[in-house]
């Protein structure tokens, strides 16, 4: 039993049971609600056919902010160089529920 769901521009594979860290998303009293669901598979090749008002329930284990990547710029022979630096906040969730059709799948 696995989901397809995107948030933050990105789409992930989950099942309930894994953890993840997703872009920082608002979270009510440590739980996050995702509406967005793409593909829902209960068995091995086969689809949910209808995906209205499906969803995927996960509860925050965390927040933090992710490894630092540099970004250099150079212009060779025009003296020019920049550097800059980036880190990523993220929230780790844990997939608790998913719920498609009126059923529901832990």
């Amino acid at each position: 039993m696995y989901a397809v769901i995107r948030t933050g521009g990105k789409q992930y594979r989950v099942a309930p049971g894994d953890k993840l860290r997703v872009e920082t998303t608002p979270a009510a009293d440590g739980a996050v609600e995702f509406s967005d669901v793409l593909a829902v598979s209960g068995e091995a090749g086969k689809f949910e056919s209808e995906l209205s008002g499906a969803r995927v329930l996960a509860s925050v284990l965390g927040e933090g902010r992710g490894d630092k990547i540099l970004v250099f710029k150079l212009k060779r022979k025009k003296q020019y160089k920049k550097m800059q630096g980036h880190r990523q906040n993220f929230v780790e969730v844990k997939i608790n529920e998913i719920q498609v059709n009126g059923k529901s799948y832990k």
